[in-house]
């Protein structure tokens, strides 16, 4: 069905005023407002009030926007001082952490749908691929949750999972790009593989602080008469890291958290209501984002992969990621195993598996429509289980 632009808009605004009445709620009651906003979504869809959104290009699209704004707020809000002590453990969970998370439940889920569940069966690849696009813990969902409850944790946990977080998914983005390769074109050389992986982590970072210590010296020596265009000014440098290093080959979501890592942790003008703006923006895309996403899903979907969502998921969150945390953090002898069980717990899948799980679908990689909503179960099972 078609519908005109302003009714379009009407309901847009209606969906958004309501979705910030219902995450208040959802806070008072400690139910993450990032669950009720992809709700929200289901129930306005096609299974639901009857919104027909059926586009994955458009959903990534705007999922892409949204992560980058995420991941650069993120970036901006974090100091260097706070991470700093939990630099080497962030990396090392956001890159074996993630390699090793991928590993233990793409071979959990190649062992379930080859050996005990029928309705589905995934090869070796396949499995990988799905678990890789899972592999990252959500940065919105983390931000989210932290920051709002202001909670005050022991060891720097909460630098800790922030820079995990933050730094993961371009690990996962990666993972999933190189699988579907690997699944559509089977000769490609363990080199070739390695080298794109290598060269995208370099050009990310290496983008990410040159580019934004250049952004913060623009910024301080051009003159805007009006001091609005400061927030417009940073949010195109954050584009641009994003397209450039994304267009010579790097990584630029591992760009775009590192230039706002760079650029927030240098003095610029009007820092303090740019900051307040990207805040803003940040939940109104984390909104869009998730309501973008929930449109897209058919409940009735849901239904015929819930078992194998159901196990899959449980073994994620109870064994995977614990045991891929607990390995990688076997070198830091100064972390108490409290810190590190509650470091595992908090592996809370969202938005971020669900947009890498459009790319399968996108590139036409078979069973990639039932991996996206396995994605998504296993995404509302962790902000249910894990997130409340």
């Amino acid at each position: 069905m078609q519908i005109s632009i302003e009714l379009f808009i009407l309901i847009a605004s209606i969906l958004l005023f309501f979705s910030i009445l219902v995450g208040k709620t959802g806070y008072r009651f400690g139910v993450p407002t990032l669950l009720l906003f992809l709700l929200i979504g289901i129930g306005a869809g096609s299974d639901g009030l009857g919104i027909e959104f059926s586009s994955p290009n458009i959903a990534q699209y705007i999922g892409v926007i949204a992560l980058n704004i995420i991941l650069f707020s993120g970036g901006l809000d974090t100091r260097f001082s706070e991470i700093r002590p939990v630099a080497v453990k962030g990396l090392v969970l956001a890159t074996v952490g993630v390699l090793l998370t991928a590993l233990f439940t793409g071979l959990f889920i190649y062992w379930l749908t080859n050996s005990v569940v029928h309705s589905v069966t995934f090869t070796l690849l396949e499995s990988l691929l799905l678990a890789g696009i899972m592999s990252s813990t959500d940065s919105a969902s983390v931000f989210s949750i932290l920051r709002s409850k202001g909670l005050s944790l022991k060891e720097n946990l909460r630098p800790l999972l922030e820079l995990e977080s933050g730094s993961n998914d371009p690990m996962a983005f990666m993972l999933t790009i190189v699988l579907i390769q690997l699944i559509q074109t089977p000769d490609v050389s363990g080199w070739e593989v390695l080298f794109m992986f290598l060269k995208q982590l370099f050009l990310g970072v290496i983008c990410g602080f040159l580019l934004g210590k250049l952004a913060v010296r623009i910024i301080n020596r051009i003159n805007l008469d009006n001091d609005a265009l400061y927030s417009v000014l940073l949010l195109t440098v954050m584009f641009f890291l994003f397209g450039f290093t994304s267009f010579i080959g790097g990584n630029g979501y591992l760009a775009v958290y590192a230039g706002g890592l760079m650029i927030g942790n240098h003095r610029f003008v009007h820092k303090r209501s740019t900051l307040r703006f990207f805040d803003g923006l940040t939940w109104l895309f984390q909104i869009v984002m998730f309501l973008a996403l929930g449109l897209l899903v058919n409940p009735s979907e849901l239904l015929p992969i819930a078992g194998v969502g159901l196990l899959v998921g449980v073994f994620m969150i109870l064994i995977g990621r614990p045991l891929s945390v607990l390995i990688s953090l076997l070198p830091f002898k100064n972390m108490s195993f409290k810190a590190r069980l509650f470091t595992s717990w908090v592996g809370l899948r969202g938005a971020v598996p669900i947009i890498f799980a459009t790319y399968p679908w996108i590139s036409d990689v078979p069973q990639a429509k039932m991996m996206f909503n396995i994605v998504f179960f296993i995404t509302i099972l962790s902000l249910v289980v894990q997130g409340t």
